[in-house]
């Protein structure tokens, strides 16, 4: 049998330090991969020198089928997306999708897929009912910018499954997606397979679909090959350390309550995007927040954030204090620390590892002034606490995304806020690493620490978890202790 994909003796470098080494890799027609390995093994560096987005000296061969239907393309759909605005440019800010007047800068959703189905020469209604089991349909007329990353994901996929070329490769696919989501494309793929698509997933996720029939992993720079899910290396058990000090002295919280909320209601023209929520949050408690992609849940951060433009005017009180009775929007930062896909995203693209958790005394995103001495001492300690000392010098984006997702948590964390808010955590970590994060939030939280914890997958949850929040198309429609349950 002729084979569909070949790679010969692929070789590929970072900084002089290899990543790929003579890597050979040989494809049949009918062989649906998933790709899984350790964190920063080289699993995106291959998929891209397959799509032809890396340069490469090695033969990286595609033998399409002349006699197939499907387009005689491979699409790679990347685990972040980037997108423009309508004059070509990516500078973005991260408070900016909750800007109304700044959202009209880039395309609508529909105005994004129609011009791709014209590039493509795609017809338009044979898409109209993946975007309804998506959950995509009101969503339509939103900006580019207004999405979350889930929505981008899903944006995505609708994107290079609705062409259908001959060879899809996927990054991490199930990155922000919902339950349901997760389903609808599983079905979907096991469709384009039935078509002809082959696939190779770059995923550590137990859920894939049933089409699936090869696992290959990269160890030391060379692809191997495993008889199942099972055998694919991941990373190893991280020892636990001693928390620094600094992180077990409870933050100052003279007030009762960390948040109120009540009747909050956010619209964006005629759309509503939280709807009449009330929410109170206790110093000590920690909450899982959850609800399907477009539910409200990232809105509904910002607001408690201080980022949503919208919140003067409404009933909030943050910290024992009313909203818009003097306090700054950084006096309210002072007191949070948080994680998002959005913020990690947009994240200055030149900062250090060191930079990346310096600015987290500061609330930047980017540069800031010289820290002070004492909290040059907190950096050096959770460096070490996170085994991010070697890398500290080198830009956070060139890093596995487990150490990048880790420096995330050190900047959360360095200023020891009274709240922390993490959302989406552990996207795209496999489980060795979604255990460990969650361990460190599960300690953290013995010192007084109040969480609000964002997460779909529930066996990457921390332990101690003490209420639930969820919300669908806007409105709260469940609020519960579930200290006594089991999750």
């Amino acid at each position: 049998m002729k084979p569909f994909v070949q790679i010969h003796n692929l070789s590929i470098a970072y900084a002089g330090i290899p990543v790929l080494q003579d890597l050979s890799w040989t494809i049949y027609p009918g062989e649906q991969v998933v790709l899984g390995g350790q964190s920063g093994s080289g699993k995106t560096t291959l998929a891209k020198a397959l799509a032809e987005q890396m340069n490469s000296n090695a033969l990286v061969q595609v033998n399409y089928a002349s006699n197939s239907q499907l387009a005689s393309k491979t699409i790679y759909i990347s685990n972040w997306y980037q997108f423009t605005n309508l004059e070509g440019d990516r500078n973005f800010y991260y408070q900016q999708r909750y800007n109304k007047h700044q959202g009209h800068d880039t395309l609508t959703v529909q105005a994004e897929l129609q011009h791709y189905a014209h590039k493509e020469n795609l017809n338009w209604e044979s898409l109209l009912p993946k975007i309804q089991q998506f959950g995509f349909t009101e969503l339509l007329s939103s900006q580019l910018i207004e999405l979350s990353s889930g929505e981008h994901k899903k944006l995505q996929l609708l994107k290079g499954l609705w062409l259908k070329p001959q060879l899809l490769l996927i990054d991490e696919p199930y990155t922000g997606l919902d339950k349901a989501s997760r389903q609808v494309l599983n079905c979907w793929l096991d469709e384009l397979v039935e078509e002809g698509v082959q696939l190779i997933l770059i995923s550590n996720d137990q859920q894939y679909p049933s089409s699936i029939n090869s696992f290959a992993h990269i160890v030391e720079g060379k692809l191997e090959r495993v008889s199942k899910y099972e055998d694919l290396v991941q990373d190893r058990p991280r020892e636990r350390k001693e928390l620094p000090s600094f992180l077990k002295i409870a933050p100052n919280t003279p007030f009762e309550y960390v948040a109120r909320l009540r009747n909050i209601v956010i619209r964006y023209d005629e759309k509503q995007v939280l709807k009449n929520v009330s929410w109170d949050i206790k110093v000590g408690e920690r909450w899982l927040l959850q609800g399907p992609n477009g539910s409200g849940k990232s809105t509904l951060l910002s607001i408690l954030n201080g980022d949503h433009p919208q919140s003067y005017g409404l009933d909030i009180e943050l910290f024992g204090h009313k909203r818009g009775t003097g306090e700054s929007i950084w006096d309210i930062k002072q007191k949070i620390g948080m994680i998002s896909p959005e913020m990690h995203w947009y994240f200055d693209p030149h900062a250090t590892v060191w930079h990346t958790i310096a600015s987290g005394f500061y609330d930047s995103i980017g540069w800031f002034i010289d820290v002070k001495f004492q909290e040059k001492k907190q950096l050096d300690d959770i460096l070490d606490f996170f085994e991010l000392t070697n890398y500290k010098n080198q830009l956070l984006h060139t890093l596995p995304l487990g150490k990048q997702r880790l420096a995330m948590l050190a900047r959360c964390i360095i200023k020891n806020p009274a709240l922390l808010v993490l959302d989406e955590p552990c996207q795209g970590l496999d489980a060795q690493q979604a255990q460990y994060f969650n361990d460190v939030v599960d300690e953290l939280s013995h010192f007084g620490k109040t969480l609000i914890y964002v997460g779909h997958y529930e066996s990457q949850l921390p332990n101690n978890l003490t209420h639930q929040i969820r919300l669908e198309r806007g409105a709260v429609v469940a609020l519960e202790n579930i200290e006594e349950n089991v999750l």
